[in-house]
């Protein structure tokens, strides 16, 4: 394999005039001419060219990116940053960051998508890391690739002496140390400008191969979702919030689930109430206004083009601390609020039906932790669903502390006995919105309804149930702790309710802004 070290460095200098001690020696020496350099007459079978991001022409070296194959060698700016001279740190573009993430997606563009390698990675893996890129590039792998000599090299290039001075001294590959060294304080601006580009070209790194194995979405379409956190709009891969926030340091936060049908949101105003009320409950300070909250959920679902089968998932912390600490004096910079909306048909199976166990985990009392605040601090109900999870059941039913169901670790929970509607008490569960809707369905439709107390036995044994909630809409359950329901059949009522209730989702809801001109009677669930 033939070797050509920063071949495109002299015509940098000529270029762009940077100065360099070295400057006029290398072009008096080198060819200008990239392209010669490259696509000359050569020896071997291979030819390898190295270079250095930020020297990288765009105008100059087109025809090379459109020919040969291409890999990128990242490396963390949290190493590499501390192994610079103090006297001659780079600036931003000089560490070649951004330019990294023009070449790929350049080379994306053009569909030459280059393989990423990860210089930990190939420090801890020499021989996966490298067969892969060999894979990738089509060439063999060699286990000669893993060793050379020590010392400087035919090929290496006029600033060799000073960048691979380490690497001379080496004979193979070296594994990086365990624990690393203090990082200086005063390079922690470049680290932040440097890290998004890094760990934007990191997520597309491959190892032997095989690109990082990421799971498997339900709805692929939300790969590329745009969130609302804070203050604006980024994308999913960017939607994250400080290691501060209340919510990541004890749940301190309330939130709200919403749908979206035909371009409007269904009950809106009355889940921003809760969301208020829950907020004010907790003592929240400094929360945004009703019309911004507002404001950032219809900016976010006209910045993805959602205006159907949409599920948001509307957030609102306590914010961020300056300290790590418990008390809500810590919390001096305002709340956080994320909207994040995801393409997401009803969870549940609403035509066949669901099965349910009961939990051996009970609900919270108002002696606790009140459910009518919607916090998220949900162990208490996720607790439950390990067990639904554990039984192979959809949910789990969850009963308060004298033994009479609460509601499902999820949703509400009804039951119809005789033609008799009714649902257990709100004392224990979360009056939710849609339970409150169905409650005013069942009344509309004529029939009798009840909330009380209400025995697992009377679950067990009655001719008809079903879950409410914003995520799963209103879901026939058809066994329950292994009995059948009715004749495990959906039930008569249960199916006039979900029609009376599409039928009110479809009619009713606050329209989104910009919906009705662009995007009514179009297609847009993917």
């Amino acid at each position: 394999m033939e070797v050509l070290d920063e071949h495109l460095h002299p015509n940098f200098l000529h270029v762009t005039g940077v100065e360099r001690s070295y400057r006029e020696e290398l072009l008096s020496k080198m060819e200008l001419d990239e392209n010669k350099i490259v696509f000359g007459p050569g020896q071997k079978k291979y030819r390898f060219c190295k270079n250095v991001a930020s020297q990288h022409m765009p105008d100059l070296t087109d025809e090379l990116m459109k020919k040969g194959k291409h890999c990128i060698l990242i490396e963390n700016p949290l190493d590499i940053l501390p192994s610079f001279d103090k006297g001659s740190l780079p600036s931003f573009m000089e560490l070649g960051y951004a330019s990294l993430v023009s070449i790929y997606s350049e080379l994306c563009a053009q569909g030459k998508s280059p393989s990423i390698i990860d210089g930990a990675l190939l420090q801890e893996d020499p021989k996966g890391t490298l067969r892969g890129l060999c894979e990738d590039l089509g060439i063999p792998f060699q286990a000669a690739m893993l060793k050379w000599e020590a010392g400087p090299k035919s090929f290496d290039g006029i600033r060799a002496p000073h960048s691979y001075k380490t690497t001379h001294k080496l004979t193979g590959f070296k594994s990086p140390s365990k624990y690393p060294a203090p990082f200086p304080p005063d390079l922690y601006d470049l680290l932040e400008q440097s890290l998004p580009f890094y760990n934007m070209l990191r997520r597309h790194v491959k190892q032997s191969g095989i690109i990082s194995l990421q799971p498997k979405l339900p709805v692929p379409a939300n790969e590329k979702l745009l969130v609302w956190v804070g203050n604006g709009i980024v994308p999913r891969e960017s939607a994250k919030i400080s290691v501060l926030d209340s919510v990541v340091q004890g749940g301190d936060a309330v939130w709200e689930g919403l749908r979206v049908y035909n371009g409007k949101i269904f009950k809106l105003e009355e889940h921003l109430d809760r969301l208020f009320d829950s907020a004010k409950a907790l003592a929240f300070s400094n929360v945004p206004t009703r019309e911004q909250v507002k404001d950032a959920i219809f900016k976010t679902l006209i910045r993805n083009g959602m205006f159907d089968e949409t599920h948001i998932r509307l957030t609102l912390t306590r914010g961020k601390k300056v300290t790590s600490g418990m008390s809500p004096s810590l919390n001096l910079y305002g709340c956080t609020l994320i909207v994040l909306a995801e393409w997401k048909p009803p969870i549940y199976e609403n035509e066949k039906g669901i099965t349910l166990v009961t939990a051996t985990t009970r609900r919270n009392s108002p002696n606790n932790l009140d459910s009518k605040i919607h916090h998220n601090n949900l162990l208490n109900n996720i607790l439950a669903k390990i067990e639904g999870n554990n039984a192979s059941a959809d949910d789990a039913i969850m009963l308060d502390k004298d033994g009479y169901v609460s509601e499902t670790n999820a949703t509400n929970i009804f039951l119809v006995k005789k033609g008799r509607v009714a649902t257990p008490h709100a004392d224990y569960c979360l009056p939710g919105k849609t339970r409150a809707t169905v409650m005013d369905l069942v009344i509309k439709e004529g029939l009798i309804l009840q909330e009380r107390r209400i025995s697992l036995s009377e679950f067990h044994t009655a001719d008809e149930v079903w879950t409410v909630g914003t995520i799963g809409e209103l879901s026939p359950v058809v066994k329950i702790d292994g009995r059948t329901i009715g004749d495990g059949s959906v039930g008569p009522v249960t199916r006039r309710l979900q029609s009376a209730l599409k039928k009110l989702t479809a009619e009713s809801g606050v329209p989104i802004p910009t919906y009705q001109q662009s995007y009514q009677g179009a297609k847009i669930f993917p």
